[in-house]
């Protein structure tokens, strides 16, 4: 069984670095292989990983829809199930030691329902192949509420440096409980902190219940990257950002 590592949080916490740097923690020091997920509509996973993204879930998703409306033509005689597996596999991004899958946004109208449906079901069957999963889901609390997190080894539940972050978080962590997700830990990491207001924060976090993995400080290095469309995957080693991610991973005993 793979090991699965879940991303959530409210927008703008940083959320896809931590996931990338992950990806990259995994890779180093646990060897990998691994299947990296960007379940979110607005996908730039792949950017923070520095890998290029030929198709999406969302987007075969409306090609087999076209396929049937224009006469069906699938390949071989496979079935409209088998024909979708087989769209999904080439929509695998493969790179040294991960591969990336992603869901992006539909191109056509209506809700994401569908789509959120086959990157659960395919994720679950593709990360037979993987000893561990990254999933970087959506900001909010929707994809909780669609399911689209579960069968989680480990829930990494991402906040800005403010009050109002960790209130959020909060709100996450009580959703799991209210939903009754197959999640077996979850610990809150609290990003971009800038001074003092870190035992300050973990000390209001705990208050209301959320496990504090540890804290992130704000690195002008990620800046730096952000601002030039660098990979965050390929911080250097001396970066604090990378150094705090990789010390609260290891802290938190993942086999």
């Amino acid at each position: 069984m793979p090991y699965i590592i879940a991303f959530a949080g409210k927008g703008g916490t940083g959320k896809t670095s931590i996931a990338a740097l992950t990806v990259r923690y995994l890779l180093q020091f646990r060897g990998g292989p691994v299947l990296a997920v960007d379940a979110d509509s607005n996908a730039c996973l792949n950017e923070a990983l520095g890998v290029q993204v030929h198709t999406t879930v969302g987007r075969l998703r409306e090609q087999s829809l076209k396929t049937i409306r224009e006469g069906d033509n699938r390949p071989g005689g496979l079935s409209m199930e088998e024909f979708l597996e087989y769209q999904v596999h080439q929509a695998l991004v493969e790179s040294e030691g991960f591969d990336l899958l992603v869901m992006g946004r539909p191109e056509g109208p209506g809700c994401y329902c569908a789509a959120n449906n086959i990157i659960r079901k395919y994720t679950d069957y593709l990360s037979e192949k993987y000893p561990y999963v990254v999933i970087d889901n959506e900001a909010g609390m929707e994809h909780l509420s669609r399911r689209t997190t579960h069968r989680v080894n480990l829930l990494l539940i991402i906040s800005d440096p403010t009050v109002k972050g960790i209130k959020t978080a909060d709100r996450i962590n009580r959703l799991v409980d209210e939903l009754e997700l197959d999640i077996k830990e979850r610990a809150l990491i609290i990003n971009r902190v800038t001074g003092e207001e870190a035992e300050e924060l973990s000390s209001f976090a705990e208050e209301l219940g959320l496990t504090v993995a540890g804290t992130v400080p704000d690195d002008k290095v990620v800046f730096e990257f952000d601002m030039k469309g660098k990979p965050v995957f390929h911080l250097p080693e001396d970066s604090v950002a990378l150094k705090a991610v990789y010390g609260i991973l290891e802290s938190l005993n993942i086999p």
